[in-house]
C-alpha cells in the first residue's frame, strides 16, 4: 500500500498538465467567405467556411424559395464552398437541413439528391418557423472531412 501512495497524487499531477497544454493549444483555422479579402464576414460575424485539420465546416446557404430551381441553386453554392478545399460533396459526412416548409422540401428532394450521385451523408432535417434572413425558405449547413495527408 505504501509503495502506491503517491502514484495517485502524481497521477492527478500530470492529468492537470495535460489539461493546461489542451486549454492552451491553439487549433490551426484555414477560413474562405465568397472571395472576401478578409475570409469572413464582419457584419454578422461568421465564415462560410472553416477548415480544422482535414474537417470543413460550412455555414449555411440560403434559398428564398422552394422549387427544384432554387435547391439547384443552393446546392451550387454549397458545391462552391466544398470546392473552396478542394472537397466535393462525396466528401460530406453529415448535413443540417433546416426549412420552413418539410413538405415542400420532400417534394423536391431530387433537385438535393443529384448532387450526393447515391452516396449521401448522415442528414437532420428541421422545419422552423423562421430563418436567419426573414425572407429565406431553406438553409442547408455541411461537415465535410478531407483525405488525410
Amino acid at each position: 500500500m505504501t509503495k502506491h501512495k503517491f502514484l495517485l497524487p502524481l497521477i492527478g499531477m500530470l492529468f492537470q498538465a495535460v489539461l493546461c497544454l489542451a486549454q492552451t493549444s491553439e487549433i490551426k483555422k484555414e477560413k474562405w467567405h465568397w472571395d472576401n479579402p478578409l475570409k469572413q464576414d464582419t457584419s454578422a460575424g461568421y465564415v462560410q467556411v472553416v477548415k480544422v485539420d482535414n474537417v470543413l465546416y460550412i455555414s449555411g446557404a440560403v434559398a428564398t424559395e422552394l422549387s427544384p430551381q432554387a435547391i439547384t441553386n443552393l446546392y451550387r453554392s454549397l458545391e462552391r464552398s466544398l470546392k473552396s478545399f478542394g472537397a466535393s460533396f462525396q466528401h460530406v459526412v453529415k448535413e443540417n437541413l433546416y426549412t420552413t416548409d418539410i413538405e415542400a422540401m420532400k417534394q423536391f428532394n431530387e433537385s438535393r439528391k443529384a448532387f450526393y450521385k447515391n452516396d449521401f451523408p448522415a442528414a437532420t432535417w428541421v422545419q422552423v418557423v423562421r430563418l436567419y434572413m426573414p425572407n429565406a425558405k431553406l438553409e442547408v449547413e455541411l461537415i465535410a472531412h478531407l483525405p488525410a495527408k
